[in-house]
């Protein structure tokens, strides 16, 4: 037995004894979180073995005669193992003290089996070597995460958050499987070979499938169900969820690109284009957030554009012999898969934190947790920074290789021009307004006063919960500041893509690595002589402490301070054509007025129209079918044989 089937069975194996554990409470929790955990060390580092070594691996289920489950394990298989092991490791981990009320020991029990079996059939579908394979371990994946967004399901908005993630991820797997089925129909295999197919079904297949894969990623418009369910979810599940789960819709649309050696301009237009729209949007929808694990959900449509927009850059530079656009554009969009995860993942570990101790995921009822709370504070401060792109952390790296990327194609043709100017411009917008998001919400959440009692009277004990915390904003400053390693395990990535170019020379990211370290290195350096030089001159003087400064009232209050909605508000008024806003604010009159209040939600303009578009006219339509269903087991019976004589008339 291979290592990494090993590693799958001792992950299934800690969820499934958590089940039969699960009068032992705190022995149940030992026994997953150990056994999840080792699985994951041992299928982390089989993974990266691999990905220095350049050792794919083969090997198939021969026991089943009709249905032959193959799997391999190339260098993009790999890479994505790396972060789907992290990941899930360091969520086992936070778990222990985030699923710690005994009075809920059979759902803790049922979110370990899950949750195992989510980290086991994600890894499976990143390997899996044809379509069935891949198929069954997608409704796996699709299913085990299902339910752990309703693992809540008392609570009505967890029930509907559910069925909408359901309804997402099924309409979305029938679009992989009409990809599969045109590519099947033309070679009469189930194998993942598609080279020889004409072109225009390439390109129909290739539409299909990142429709399909779209969904499961969180790309515009097929991103409806995320807000919902990452909230929804437990935050270990969030972080899981959105750290890595979403990414194996990336990891399709890349290997449905291997797969179908479909090198034209159009897929990096479509892929550059849906990338620049998720990203733009996701953090304009995210901006008028007031639920702080909704608004990372909507960073996370956000950051999947940036990878598209990495990987569509990498299309074009391949489709238009550009070879250096090509490689930067994939490298700087797989280093993004696995800097996303990491940073994500923090955000939502620290969000559940906050949750745990607070109650509430109101952005405006929190405020001045940064004194009470020091150790989630700076580790969130450090994952806000690298979301946003800026050095020294990991988020910058990755957006900066696919600025490269992009410069790299303003010399081309128009068309090459206008998308590398669109995927510029995009970036930078996008930077800009992550930057305005996490100040709005660093500055509301951690800094202040508190705004209401559940801000008041918080810690943070719990030291499986904060050690995850801490590695995660480790590696956002390592990869920030020494990136050379984490670049090379990219390039061996893209290496398997079997890009026209031969070997990748890794001397120019060499280079590129040396002057980030070296940059990071004097910035660093001057941030800790400030810091010294501030502690050296402070020392022996008295320090005051005071409220912050209340417009000439002279007792002010925590309701003086801004609230998120007040902070955002100009710039969401700019983008209120795509972002509508609905206010609930009854007018003040009289010279003694009543009591008033103020609301505001931002509307996707998705889901704003999908009911009235889509869900009414289904509903319409099978409404109006109704007549088909009497109740009559005869009648059944005759539907049955009739679809059994029109089948006959095709095989």
């Amino acid at each position: 037995m291979n290592l990494f089937l090993l590693s799958v069975l001792i992950i299934v194996s800690g969820g499934t004894l958590a089940v039969f554990l699960s009068r032992q409470f705190v022995m149940m929790r030992w026994v997953a979180v150990l056994s999840i955990g080792s699985g994951c060390c041992m299928g982390m580092l089989d993974a990266l073995s691999r990905l220095i070594s350049d050792a794919p691996l083969a090997f198939s289920i021969g026991h089943l005669s009709t249905l032959g489950l193959e799997f391999r394990i190339d260098g993009l298989s790999a890479f994505f193992l790396l972060a789907i092991f992290g990941i899930c490791l360091m969520a086992a981990v936070y778990s222990f003290n985030y699923l710690s009320h005994v009075e809920n020991r059979l759902s803790t029990a049922v979110s370990y089996l899950f949750f195992s079996l989510l980290t086991a059939s994600m890894a499976l579908v990143v390997t899996a070597a044809n379509m069935l394979t891949f198929l069954l371990a997608w409704e796996l994946m699709s299913l085990a995460s299902f339910f752990l967004v309703v693992l809540d399901y008392q609570d009505p908005q967890n029930r509907k958050a559910g069925y909408l993630y359901f309804v997402f991820s099924h309409v979305g797997a029938m679009f992989i499987i009409v990809a599969f089925g045109l590519i099947y129909r033309d070679t009469g295999s189930f194998a993942f070979d598609a080279t020889a197919l004409a072109p225009p079904i390439k390109l129909l297949a290739f539409v299909f499938a990142f429709i399909g894969f779209g969904s499961k990623a969180g790309v515009f418009p097929f991103h409806v169900w995320l807000p919902h369910a990452h909230p929804a979810a437990p935050s270990h599940i969030s972080a899981v969820m959105s750290g890595v789960m979403i990414k194996t819709g990336i990891y399709g649309i890349l290997r449905m690109y291997v797969i179908l050696d479909l090198h034209t301009p159009a897929t990096g237009s479509l892929v550059v284009i849906a990338g620049v729209v998720s990203g733009i949007l996701g953090v304009v929808y995210a901006l008028g957030q007031h639920d702080l694990k909704r608004l990372l959900a909507y960073h996370s449509v956000e950051n999947i554009g940036i990878i598209l927009i990495g990987i569509g850059i990498g299309m074009i530079g391949v489709a238009t012999q550009n070879p250096i656009m090509a490689v930067l554009g994939f490298a700087g969009g797989l280093l993004h898969v696995l800097n996303h995860a990491i940073f994500k993942s923090l955000l939502f570990m620290g969000a559940g934190m906050i949750l745990h101790k607070t109650g509430t995921r109101t952005i405006d009822a929190l405020g001045g947790l940064l004194k009470r709370m020091k150790i989630t504070g700076v580790t969130f401060l450090i994952g806000s920074l690298a979301i946003a792109g800026l050095p020294p952390f990991n988020g910058f790296v990755s957006e900066f290789l696919i600025y490269l990327g992009s410069f790299r194609g303003i010399a081309g043709n128009p068309e090459v021009f206008a998308l590398s100017l669109l995927a510029i411009v995009g970036l930078a917008l996008i930077g800009g307004l992550a930057l305005a998001c996490f100040t709005k919400v660093v500055g509301v959440v951690f800094q202040g006063e508190p705004r209401s009692p559940a801000a008041e009277q918080v810690d943070e004990k719990g030291p499986a919960m904060l050690l995850p915390m801490l590695i995660l904003a480790a590696g956002c400053a390592l990869i920030g500041i020494y990136p050379g390693a984490f670049m090379f395990l990219a390039t061996k990535a893209v290496a398997s893509l079997g890009l026209p170019y031969g070997r990748i020379p890794t001397l120019p990211f060499a280079h590129l690595s040396a002057n980030i370290t070296l940059a990071a290195t004097l910035f660093l350096a001057a941030v800790l002589f400030i810091l010294a030089l501030r502690k050296i001159l402070y020392q022996g003087k008295p320090m005051g402490r005071g409220g912050t400064w209340g417009c000439g009232f002279t007792q002010p209050t925590a309701r003086m301070q801004y609230t998120g909605s007040s902070y955002a508000g100009s710039i969401l008024e700019f983008f209120k054509p795509v972002a509508p806003l609905q206010e609930d604010h009854p007018p003040v009159e009289g010279l003694f007025p009543s009591t008033t209040h103020y609301h505001s939600q931002i509307h996707d303009i998705v889901a704003l129209h999908l009911d009235r578009f889509v869900v009414a006219p289904v509903v319409w339509l099978f409404d109006k079918l109704r007549w088909i269903q009497h109740g009559d087991i005869h009648l059944y019976i005759g539907y049955i044989l009739l679809a059994i004589v029109v089948l006959l008339f095709f095989v």
